[in-house]
């Protein structure tokens, strides 16, 4: 697997450097559309028998990444692959910060199927791993995670979605003495940024998207931190469709090792525009993050800034 964290990185830069054109453009179909394609053509060259377990979609609603297709070239290798070609598809239209490309890959069957609905999370760094409760209040699990961290509960800093969903949280958070530190989308970089040591951001709590909480999963996995999720249906066609994808308990607490099992974990990360974790692509220059949780790398992640100056590399080989 590690033999294939660089393949991986080629598959969201090269989504990432598709966008560039349409950063700010406000349509943000076109932009997802772009990164769509080329991670697709990307994955095309990967020796893997990949399949889309979270993806854009139904097979019906997207034509291509949807859930249940199968990517790569064909090799021995048989993973789940999880994409999100645009975190963040509002902020390309807008040419706002943090937006992102993202892929994950485990072993086949190693991947949450999650469906296209909201989901509960809470998400730590290593610090706080196996102190965290999705059950318990926001104020009691802000004091476990404190005292994991041996600080003062005024001296975390927790990530949660700016949605009117959220007042009642944001409230319990500010009152309890916490900072909050709002976010326009993107939830997969506030969990990320829980388990690096460069970040501010201890904790992320709140309700988003169940396929970014896999994805989010899987980079907490290889960086050694936490997470618990629960899935939020609003009626019951997504009742139903959960329970077509395998899960029997809509109301099952998901912990870590539920959303992504198994050491064999892949993540990869590129900077579509400027954000706090990643440069966005810029002179088509890539910035991105690797990970990968086998046991003897777990919290060990590369950082790949790639030029793809095509006049650079023609001189490079030519040199």
């Amino acid at each position: 697997m590690d033999r294939l964290a660089l393949d991986f990185v080629r598959v969201t830069e090269q989504a990432a450097l598709s966008t560039v054109e349409l950063i700010g453009k406000g349509d943000k179909i076109a932009a997802d559309q772009a990164a769509v394609n080329a991670m697709r053509k990307t994955f095309a060259t990967i020796n893997i028998s990949g399949e889309v377990v979270i993806g854009e979609g139904a097979k019906d609603e997207a034509p291509m990444l949807y859930t249940g297709e199968k990517v790569g070239s064909g090799g021995s290798n048989k993973l789940d692959i999880a994409v999100d070609p645009i975190e963040g598809t509002s902020l390309v239209a807008g040419g706002l910060s943090n937006a992102l490309a993202v892929v994950a890959a485990a072993r086949e069957g190693n991947l949450l199927k999650a469906p296209d609905m909201y989901m509960k999370k809470i998400a730590v760094g290593p610090e706080a791993k196996g102190v965290i409760d999705l059950e318990a209040t926001p104020t009691d699990n802000l004091k476990a995670i404190a005292k994991a961290k041996g600080v003062k509960v005024s001296r975390l800093t927790v990530a949660i979605l700016d949605r009117e969903r959220h007042r009642n949280l944001i409230t319990e958070v500010r009152n309890v003495g916490a900072r909050v530190k709002l976010i326009n989308a993107v939830d997969v970089g506030g969990g990320i940024a829980t388990a690096l040591d460069d970040m501010t951001t201890d904790v992320l709590m709140g309700v988003g998207g169940a396929p970014e909480g896999v994805l989010t999963a899987a980079a907490l996995k290889c960086l050694g931190g936490d997470m618990q999720a629960q899935l939020c249906p609003v009626n019951q066609a997504e009742v139903k469709e959960a329970l077509q994808m395998g899960i029997d308990d809509i109301d099952q607490i998901f912990k870590l090792n539920d959303l992504v099992q198994g050491e064999d974990i892949i993540f990869s990360m590129t900077g579509i525009t400027n954000g706090e974790i990643l440069v966005g692509v810029q002179e088509g220059q890539t910035h991105s993050l690797v990970m990968n949780s086998q046991t003897d790398q777990a919290g060990a992640i590369r950082e790949l800034r790639t030029n793809h100056n095509q006049a650079s590399i023609t001189a490079q080989l030519c040199g």
